[in-house]
């Protein structure tokens, strides 16, 4: 380094020379320890997607504003391949901007810990500070809380995300400093979370705990300290259930509760990545912009014999994407570029055209699953069975329909279809199949949850055979109730569960996907998808694949495993605190 490029700590800044942006890259000497670091960072240009707005209100009205500085890094420390850093050097400007910067700090941090560990992005679409006043009541109860925050996101955030969080400047009547509904990433309703305020190290762990929480992710009990790979007495694991001072990692336990819950179909918006950061074209940067061919950045997953100087090389059609192979070349039209992870995704195939695989996206609520044992809802296949396995483990069954009939009928704790107030409900004839959840081979503990009460065994010789029909409440912290049939699970012929009702599936109100000339959807060469279009066959074609399409190339055989999820989309709404603004 010369005189120019070196700054010492009392005027250090991160802006290029005369400009407002800040340097890509950049390293950074500090003392620690008693010893002397180097950080190598690059500007994170994940953290922010294109369409990152800021929001405040002013006399009740929201002002949006685009864009804002971009000061966040992510590196490692010289010499040490396995470090990581992360940190921001943004001027310490005050008020709203202050708080915009704490927020996008946090999530910074967050998006580090989430990219090294789970392969996930954290990319943040929006803050809303509430300068005027709270938009919801701010109670010290994190349930009652998280409630209302789920109705204020379904009725007056319209910005797309997988989930939004709230900062609140409540001091929670919890053991614990967030919450959030357990699997609700990628639902409007349940993709939520809320979170005390704090330092920057605290709001991180609460933060990457919130979020685990929306992915599938449960807390890893003291019991399972060793089997999880918690035994560090300093750092200890983020979703640990005591508590610890310095959480810096996920579990093993957390990664597979992670991998579980994508195999469900529960992560099905997580495989869309986001466009490219709100910031000005800037060749280097990774993002593919305007005037530009390619652009590789710092990415290990980019062929940069292909792209030279963010142009591409002389035959190369593209650089990067699942549907590019190493030869710089599309692969042909059909050539699966991620597989379905159950019968109710939906395997995406290459266009021929680019070197990136279409959007994620799986079937429609209500297709048949599971050789027709199941529907699908909400990408996931939905049966009695599947929900016992899920709660007691893979020896569990899903009781005979004759513990539903006869149970579930006569209102008591062995069986219902809910409570008013103290007493149980009586399921109608109609609804039995909707109502308490009953089980076979059900253990003392669920492997999920907390048992409240004990269960309630039952058995009843049928037809010559001893049959078991045992039920629990199963609470998760968000109080939701895994005792009862889950919505979407089928309940008679072309019948599904809905709010303990068994109701025609006709009742979902779904848009309608295209019908062909033979009377079919989607011509019979197709399934319709979550967004009411339809995904063809490979040989077929057109908005209702009536055109017979066959490919042009034969196919390649696969050189690698489709890849994982690649981003969450998160927006914060920050409460207005205290010295913050």
């Amino acid at each position: 380094l010369n005189e120019d490029s070196e700054s010492t700590y009392h005027d250090l800044n991160t802006h290029a020379k005369n400009q407002a942006v800040h340097l890509a890259q950049v390293s950074f000497q500090l003392e620690a320890f008693g010893s002397r670091f180097v950080l190598d960072l690059s500007l994170n240009n994940d953290l922010l997607s294109s369409d990152y707005v800021e929001i405040h209100y002013e006399g009740e009205k929201p002002v949006i504003s685009k864009g804002g500085e971009h000061c966040y890094y992510h590196g490692q420390v010289r010499g040490n391949d396995n470090s990581h850093a992360a940190l921001s050097t943004c001027n310490g400007l005050q008020n709203k901007q202050h708080t915009r910067n704490f927020a996008k700090s946090v999530v910074n941090l967050v998006d580090s810990i989430f990219k090294e560990q789970l392969h996930t992005r954290v990319v943040l679409v929006a803050v809303e500070i509430w300068t005027d006043r709270d938009h919801i009541p701010i109670s010290v109860k994190p349930l009652e809380l998280l409630r209302d925050f789920s109705k204020y996101r379904q009725q007056s955030i319209k910005h797309h995300a997988d989930s939004v969080q709230l900062l609140s400047n409540a001091t929670f009547h919890y053991r614990r400093s967030s919450t959030a509904y357990f699997g609700g990433m990628c639902s409007v309703s349940r993709g939520v979370g809320v979170n005390e305020y704090g330092t920057t190290s605290s709001m991180v762990v609460s933060l990457s705990q919130s979020l685990a929480q929306n992915l599938g992710i449960q807390w890893d009990p003291a019991s399972k300290r060793k089997e999880c790979g918690c035994t560090s007495q300093w750092a200890g694991c983020i979703m640990e259930d005591t508590g610890v001072q310095h959480p810096q990692k996920f579990s093993k336990c957390s990664i597979s509760d992670y991998k579980e819950f994508l195999l469900k179909g529960g992560g099905s918006c997580l495989f869309n990545r986001p466009t490219k950061l709100f910031e000005a074209a800037n060749c280097g940067n990774g993002f593919v912009e305007l005037g530009e061919e390619c652009d590789c950045g710092l990415r290990t997953d980019c062929l940069k014999e292909c792209c030279k100087k963010c142009s591409l090389a002389n035959g190369a059609h593209c650089s990067d994407g699942p549907c590019c192979n190493k030869t710089c070349l599309f692969y042909p039209r059909g050539y699966s570029c991620r597989y379905a992870v159950n019968d109710c995704d939906i395997s995406e195939t290459c266009s021929g055209d680019s070197g990136q695989c279409p959007p994620n996206l799986h079937k429609q609520d209500g297709y048949i699953c599971q050789v027709n044992q199941g529907r699908c809802y909400s990408g996931e296949c939905k049966t009695r069975e599947n929900q016992c396995k899920y709660i007691w483990g893979s020896k569990a069954g899903g009781s005979e329909k004759f513990c539903y009939e006869k149970l579930n009928t006569e209102g008591t704790e062995k069986g219902n279809c809910g409570k008013d107030g103290e007493k149980w409900i009586q399921c109608s004839k109609h609804d039995v199949f909707c109502g308490f959840l009953l089980c076979t081979n059900v253990g003392r503990v669920p492997r999920i949850g907390t048992m409240k009460g004990d269960s309630t065994p039952t058995s009843f010789n049928h037809q010559g055979n001893v049959i078991q029909c045992t039920g629990a409440h199963v609470l998760l912290d968000d109080e939701t109730d895994l005792g009862y049939v889950e919505d979407g699970t089928p309940c008679g012929p072309s019948m599904m569960c809905l709010d303990r009702k068994c109701l025609p599936i006709q009742s979902l109100n779904m848009s309608t996907c295209p019908i062909g000339p033979n009377g079919h959807v989607c011509s019979g060469h197709g399934v319709c998808n979550n967004e009411a279009t339809c995904t063809c066959d490979t040989t077929w074609a057109g908005t209702d694949c009536s055109m017979p399409d066959p490919p042009k190339e034969p196919d390649v055989a696969p050189e690698e495993e489709p890849k994982g999820p690649s981003a969450t989309n998160l927006i914060i709404a920050t409460r207005r605190m205290p010295l913050l603004l």
